[in-house]
């Protein structure tokens, strides 16, 4: 039987990463630069695949989860409930930010709410090519780390670290989403520009974790072993 624990830590662990990485750059993106909010990112994933992995698998984003689809190892009926958990927890914490800036006296140092956007430094094709390339990393990261047995204990290091850098290099251009429900949530609540342009950072995170998907078995060895988070937790098929 599915253990519905799984969605519960699908949805907290959400929320967590998109409270800390995109709080990070809403409460401190001036006093910290681009640096703190990529390692906020970064550390809170390393932080979550300990956590949430063995529940899971700390998928927490839309992107990692059709990865791990594509490669065979969750149904589609547990993936849609990822994506509605990830969603979720997203639009939470997301909330939980813009209720700091309306009502808890914070200064929102983005200007923005920490969304996602083009047209200042980057354009649309641009934004485009650069999220696909970001996410493609971070999920083949994820894809053939837990699908090594060996690597699984120290699966937590490289994708947190695959992360924090496609943050240093996104977060000036087109502020990294790699995630579409991290984009969906503080675009949910701040509305106009960031609401119009959402659909880039859904479609072109989700079309590199699908290249990811694709290139993974590639790397990883004919037959190789183990089963890391990804695939021990999304291998039911509810």
């Amino acid at each position: 039987m599915d253990d519905p624990r799984r969605y519960v830590a699908e949805f907290l662990g959400s929320l967590l990463l998109i409270f800390f990485g995109v709080g990070s750059a809403v409460f401190a993106r001036v006093q910290g630069g681009v640096v703190v909010v990529a390692l906020a990112f970064g550390f809170t994933m390393l932080a979550l695949v300990y956590t949430m992995g063995p529940l899971s698998g700390s998928h927490i984003n839309p992107a990692v989860t059709l990865g791990v689809l594509l490669s065979g190892k969750i149904s589609p009926l547990g993936a849609v409930a990822y994506w509605i958990a990830q969603f979720a927890g997203a639009t939470v914490a997301a909330f939980v930010i813009w209720a700091l800036t309306r009502w808890g006296d914070v200064e929102d140092q983005t200007g923005a709410l920490g969304t996602n956007g083009y047209g200042a430094h980057i354009n649309l094709g641009g934004a485009a090519v650069l999220e696909t390339v970001l996410t493609f990393l971070f999920v083949l990261v994820v894809l053939v780390v837990t699908g090594r047995g060996e690597h699984a204990a120290f699966a937590g290091v490289p994708i947190g670290l695959a992360l924090a850098a496609a943050h240093l290099v996104g977060l000036t251009l087109d502020g990294t989403s790699v995630n579409p429900a991290r984009s969906f949530g503080p675009a949910l609540f701040e509305g106009g520009a960031a609401l119009r342009q959402l659909w880039v950072f859904i479609v072109f995170p989700l079309l590199g974790g699908a290249l990811a998907a694709l290139v993974a078995p590639l790397i990883l060895r004919p037959g190789a072993g183990g089963r890391g988070p990804a695939e021990r937790v999304a291998t039911p098929r509810p």
